[in-house]
This record gives structure tokens, C-alpha cells and sequence, in this order.
């Protein structure tokens, strides 16, 4: 008889030794690359991963204004909002929200919408979305973190 006894670890957020990891964007496809950041942020890159503990890593994404999409996603692909009042539905593309014109907060909204659908939809998700920083040029003000680089 195998007397061995199998327990499961669940993690305590206390005990998450979090990193910093730094992604350049530029170039790369939207899809692919924040299913990377929302794995890192979500921690099931670690063998500690607990669905209910946040055990992530903190993701620095520079150079968002240049990442791509494939096909004709540029075009064809549509954002909707709906803010719960009578006409408040607006609908808009990533060409317009990448616009060479646009704020710098509008191009930064691509990747952030991408990865905040790929987390958690409870306060859980929300802690995780707080550990996405996203920029628009190479410029970061968080170098005494001394971040890694998570795609090379």
C-alpha cells in the first residue's frame, strides 16, 4: 500500500516573489503578444499558480503605438461601447484609435483592451490589470525595477 500523502499547495498572496518583465512591442501582433502579458500577469508562468491568489508579474509594455495586426483587422475589426444612456453607443476601429493623429492614450487603449478581456471579469482581474503599465514610445519611468525582457 503506497502510504505516500499527494496535498495540493495553495499559494498565499503574501508569499508571491513578483518580478518585473518589460515587453517592446514594436512589430509585434496584438493577439499574440498580450496572451503572453496576460499569462504573466495572471502567474500560470509559475509553478506556485493559484486560480484564486493573484501570483503574478508586473508586464511594462513600451512601444505600444507600433505593435500590428494581421489580415485586415485593421480595418475590419470593431470596439463597442455602450454607456447605458439612450444614444450612447459608439463603435470605433483600431486604424482610428492607432491614428498617427490620435492622442497617446487612445493608442495605448489596443493593447489594454486586448489583455483586460483576457483576464478575470471579478476584483481578482482587476488587481491583475493594475499590473500592466503601457506606453506609447521607449520612454518608462520604471527602471529601478530593473525589469527583464519577457519576448525576446
Amino acid at each position: 500500500m503506497n502510504t505516500r500523502s499527494y496535498n495540493t499547495i495553495s499559494t498565499a498572496k503574501e508569499k508571491v516573489d513578483r518580478k518585473w518583465f518589460i515587453v517592446d512591442a514594436e512589430g509585434l501582433v496584438v493577439g499574440r503578444l498580450c496572451t503572453r502579458i496576460a499569462t504573466v500577469l495572471r502567474g500560470k508562468h509559475k509553478a506556485i499558480y493559484t486560480p484564486h491568489t493573484d501570483c503574478g508579474d508586473y508586464v511594462i509594455v513600451i512601444n505600444a503605438d507600433k505593435v500590428r495586426f494581421t489580415g485586415n483587422k485593421m480595418l475590419d475589426k470593431v470596439y463597442i461601447t455602450y454607456s447605458g444612456y439612450p444614444s450612447g453607443h459608439k463603435e470605433t476601429t483600431p486604424a482610428r484609435l492607432m491614428h498617427p493623429d490620435s492622442h497617446e492614450l487612445r493608442k495605448i487603449r489596443v493593447v489594454e483592451n486586448a489583455v483586460k478581456g483576457m483576464l478575470p471579469k471579478n476584483k481578482l482581474g482587476k488587481d491583475m490589470f493594475r499590473k500592466l503599465f503601457v506606453y506609447s514610445g521607449a520612454d518608462y519611468p520604471h527602471q529601478a525595477q530593473q525589469p527583464q525582457d519577457l519576448i525576446k
